[in-house]
């Protein structure tokens, strides 16, 4: 009876609280439009690379993982990178097998997954870390992996401790390209170099021969017997030097023969001076060229005829170098030293084995040839030290006797049919190279070649022949000099 009561009492607050809200207008909230059909199922990722730890890893080496549930399935992304081992429900091992990246997926028995992993095996770093430490123990030197390559970073007080470093793992990688050097130098030292390039080359050539010949004077013929007629023409040919040295000579006629007697010497000295100053930063290489460039034809085109006009051809140039160069790449060491790479070069254009090409048009194109003294060389030398890079002694002597088999034997008579040629050929050359390792300067305290320069008036130049002022030095009081003797300017 009491239940029954309980019951009506409930129903009849219900209907007064059903007809007040009627009577204030209140309604429910209408439901969210759905979007798509209800019946399709939603799409989620459920595991992701977002999500994943990263871990580096040495190709044959391994990493045990622990994990909160058990381990019901696993996604290996790439076998052949990285593969995964279950030992135990909530254990695993992964081991790199190559060098490359792949993920790793765990999952529980519902599908969740229980963690995810972007492992990224690389090259064993450790043997190398190992030997860095112990060629330069107390730097600060990391080593990381970087696909097939290395990475070395850090920071470290002279470049060539950079340099080392950058060796050793050059040498575990078996090639240099593969490794990226990014250690910090601290405090690069700048070393200038002073080469003094002096060379100085001799010639002597010397000619003699005679020259018998009948239509030179015009005449019918040569010495006759009978009604045979004999012409002489023995032309010296000069084959070492390859012509004459002058067209001038001696010549005189006897009765139909015309003797031209060649007789040529020469004697003479080239002197090459070059002395290039060059700073540049330790472990960076510099150059220098004091010479020019010329051209030479690289190929030659044609453009395709045209009726009645002839066909249009022309060269592709290119440029060579000639004259005094100097390449170098210091590496300041320690107490001073300096490990210096030096290639040093001299060369001049030349006559000799020149190349000589015949045009479409029947004209000639002459190619003259580059004589080149070069030297290299990688020495460690102290700062202000000097070093004889090239002392070189060169001498080349040629000589030729040209003539008629049989008449050039003849006593005093056989020097009337041959003759000689001769060459002789002396060179000597001398690099010497100083490093030094040298600090900023001010520029107050350089000095430039034209300093206190300036043109003289017009009466000095055309009465005392000056052709500059002459000042005194900077912050001093012009002196006051009486000069006795010509003045002018004297030309040797």
């Amino acid at each position: 009876m009491g239940n029954s009561s309980l019951i009506r009492t409930a129903l009849l607050f219900g209907l007064i609280a059903a007809i007040g809200l009627a009577l204030t207008g209140w309604a429910p909230a209408a439901e969210p439009p759905m979007f798509g059909d209800p019946r399709t199922p939603a799409i989620r990722v459920v595991a992701s690379e977002a999500a994943s730890q990263f871990v580096p890893l040495g190709v044959g080496k391994s990493v045990v993982i622990d994990l909160p549930r058990d381990i019901k399935d696993v996604l290996v992304a790439d076998p052949k990178i990285a593969n995964a081992v279950i030992r135990s429900t909530r254990r695993a091992y992964i081991i790199g097998a190559a060098v490359g990246q792949t993920s790793v997926y765990f999952f529980d028995s519902e599908g969740q997954q229980i963690g995810g992993f972007d492992i990224a095996v690389t090259r064993d770093l450790n043997g190398l870390r190992a030997a860095i430490k112990q060629a330069l123990p107390g730097l600060d030197i990391h080593v990381e992996g970087l696909g097939d390559g290395l990475v070395l970073t850090g920071n470290v007080a002279t470049p060539i401790e950079s340099q080392q470093a950058f060796d050793i793992a050059a040498r575990l990688v078996d090639d240099g390209h593969k490794v990226v050097n990014s250690i910090i130098v601290h405090g690069r030292d700048q070393v200038m170099l002073k080469v003094t390039v002096a060379e100085v080359q001799r010639d002597v050539i010397k000619q003699l021969g005679v020259d018998l010949n009948t239509a030179n004077a015009g005449l019918s013929g040569g010495p006759a017997f009978g009604s045979a007629v004999v012409n002489l023409n023995t032309l010296p040919p000069f084959p070492v030097y390859g012509q004459p040295l002058f067209p001038s000579n001696i010549a005189g006629t006897w009765k139909s023969i015309t003797a031209t007697l060649q007789a040529m010497e020469r004697a003479g000295v080239i002197r090459t001076l070059a002395e290039p100053n060059l700073t540049a930063i330790s472990g960076e290489s510099a150059n220098f060229l004091a010479g020019g460039e010329f051209p030479i034809p690289a190929g030659y085109t044609c453009a395709a005829p045209t009726i009645g006009l002839a066909t249009a051809c022309q060269y592709s140039i290119q440029w060579k170098k000639f004259g005094v160069g100097l390449n170098f790449t210091p590496v300041v060491m320690a107490e001073g030293r300096i490990s210096l790479k030096v290639i040093t070069e001299v060369s001049e254009l030349s006559t000799e084995n020149q190349l000589t090409l015949i045009q479409a048009n029947n004209t000639s194109l002459t190619i003259p040839s580059i004589k080149t003294r070069r030297a290299e060389t990688t020495v460690e030398i102290p700062s202000g030290g000097s070093l004889a890079m090239a002392g070189m002694i060169q001498e080349q002597t040629k000589q030729q006797i040209n003539g008629i088999p049989g008449l050039m034997q003849l006593p005093i008579l056989g020097a009337l049919f041959k003759s000689r040629d001769y060459l002789n050929k002396q060179t000597e050359l001398m690099v010497l190279v100083t490093p030094y390792v040298v600090r900023a300067v001010a520029q107050k305290d350089l000095s430039r070649p034209d300093d206190g320069y300036a043109d003289a008036s017009d009466p000095a130049t055309v009465l005392l022949g000056k052709f500059n002022r002459i000042y005194g030095s900077a912050g001093k009081p012009d002196p006051r000099v009486t000069y006795y003797g010509k003045p002018g300017f004297i030309l040797d």
